[in-house]
C-alpha cells in the first residue's frame, strides 16, 4: 500500500482539497504508475459541479503522462521504468465493436478493479478512470501507452485526453485531408487541438470561431488560417463568406450546445459534416430544425468520443511528431503549477485565462 498526496472532490461544488490517500499494489492486470504531469481539463471541473455523476468522492485528474513503478500478474504490455501516457480507453479486445476490427469504438473498456481510498478507508471514484492528481495512481495496464521517454511529460500527457479529443475529431472524425476546409466552432484546448490536427491534415482553409479575442489569437498560432468573432459577426454568414458562399467541408462543433450545433449545421457545405465534440449537458436537446433541411443537405453528422482514437496507435505517433516539430504540443501548456494549486487553476479555466494549467510533480 502506498500513501500520497491526491487533489479529492468531496462534495457538489465545494472547493477540492489536498488529501492523504492510500494506492494499493498492482494486481492482475494492473500497474502502478508514478505520475510525472497532469493537465487540468474541463472534465475534472465537471466531475467537482456533479455534472458527470453523484460518485462522490473524486480522485480527479486524467491528462497524465508519467512512469510504471509496478505491474500486476499477467501484465505483459508495459513493464516497470516503461514512460506512458494514461489514457481511459483501455480496449477490451472481446465486445462486438474489438470483434468487427473497430476498437477505437470499445464498449466495455477496463479500468482498475483495486480501489484508491482516503486514510479512513473511504473509496474514491478515480476521474475517467484515471485518478491522475496525485503522487501515484493505479489503473489497468491497457491504460497505460508506451511513448518516447525523452518527451516533455507536461505537453505529451495532454493527449490524455483534451488534445486527442480535437485532433482525433478533425483527423479520424471529420477526416479532415488535404485541400479542405474546415471551420472549428469554439476555441478552448478542445477546439485549439482540432485546428491544430486540422493543419496537420493538410487542411488548406482553417476558421476559428469564438468570441474571446484571446482564445482566436490562440487559434491562430496553432493553425487557423482565418479567425471570427461570433460576438461581433454571424458565424454562419462569415464561414461561408470564407469558403466561396458554399461553407466548409468539415465544421467542429467544440462548444457542444444547441445554438453552436446549430451553427455547425448550416455551416456546412453541401455534403459536408458536422463533428460534435464538445459535451452537451443532460438537459440540452437539439434544436429545431426541418427534417427536410437533415435531407436536402445530406452530408454526415458524427459525435466524436474522444476522438475516436486507437491510444496505442494515435498517443506514439502523435508523440513523434511532437518530437520531430510538426506538432506544436508546448503550445497547449500555458503554466506549471503544483499539485495544490488546482482549485486556483479551475478558476483561472472558468474565465478562459489558459488552455492548460499543467500540474507538475518534481
Amino acid at each position: 500500500m502506498h500513501e500520497v498526496k491526491g487533489v479529492v472532490a468531496k462534495a457538489v461544488g465545494e472547493p477540492v482539497s489536498l488529501e492523504t490517500i492510500l494506492v494499493p499494489d498492482p494486481g492482475p492486470g494492473e500497474a502502478l504508475v508514478k505520475v510525472e504531469a497532469c493537465g487540468v481539463c474541463h472534465t475534472d471541473l465537471h466531475y467537482r459541479e456533479g455534472g458527470i455523476n453523484d460518485e462522490f468522492p473524486f480522485l480527479l485528474g486524467h491528462e497524465a503522462a508519467g512512469v510504471v513503478e509496478a505491474v500486476g500478474e499477467g501484465v505483459t504490455t508495459v513493464a516497470p521504468g516503461d514512460f506512458v501516457v494514461l489514457n481511459w480507453r483501455a480496449v477490451c479486445g472481446e465486445c462486438r465493436a474489438c470483434e468487427r476490427g473497430e476498437p477505437q469504438y470499445c464498449f466495455n473498456t477496463h479500468n482498475a478493479t483495486q480501489q484508491m481510498t482516503l486514510l479512513d478507508g473511504t473509496p474514491l471514484s478515480p476521474a475517467l478512470g484515471i485518478g491522475a492528481f496525485a503522487e501515484k495512481t493505479l489503473v489497468a495496464a491497457g491504460q497505460c501507452t508506451k511513448v518516447d521517454p525523452e518527451a516533455r511529460p507536461a505537453a505529451v500527457g495532454l493527449l490524455g485526453c483534451g488534445v486527442m479529443a480535437g485532433i482525433g475529431a478533425a483527423i479520424n472524425t471529420g477526416n479532415v485531408g488535404r485541400g479542405k476546409s474546415v471551420a472549428v466552432i469554439g476555441c478552448g484546448g478542445v477546439g485549439v487541438a482540432a485546428i491544430a490536427g486540422s493543419a496537420l491534415a493538410g487542411a488548406s482553409t482553417i476558421i476559428a470561431v469564438d468570441i474571446d479575442p484571446k482564445k482566436l489569437e490562440a487559434a491562430k498560432r496553432l493553425g487557423a488560417t482565418h479567425t471570427v468573432n461570433s460576438s461581433e459577426t454571424d458565424a454562419v454568414e462569415a464561414i461561408q463568406a470564407l469558403t466561396g458562399g458554399f461553407g466548409a467541408d468539415v465544421v467542429i462543433d467544440a462548444v457542444g450546445r444547441p445554438e453552436t450545433w446549430k451553427q455547425a449545421f448550416y455551416a456546412r457545405d453541401l455534403a459536408g459534416t458536422v463533428v460534435l465534440v464538445g459535451v452537451p449537458t443532460p438537459d440540452m436537446e437539439l434544436p429545431d430544425i426541418p427534417l427536410l433541411d437533415f435531407f436536402s443537405r445530406g452530408g454526415a453528422l458524427k459525435s466524436s468520443w474522444y476522438g475516436d482514437c486507437l491510444p496505442s496507435r494515435d498517443f506514439p505517433m502523435l508523440v513523434d511528431l511532437y518530437q520531430q516539430g510538426r506538432l506544436d504540443l508546448d503550445a497547449f501548456v500555458t503554466e506549471e503549477i503544483a499539485l495544490d494549486e488546482v482549485e486556483a487553476a479551475f478558476e483561472r479555466m472558468h474565465h478562459g485565462d489558459v488552455l492548460r494549467s499543467v500540474v507538475v510533480f518534481s
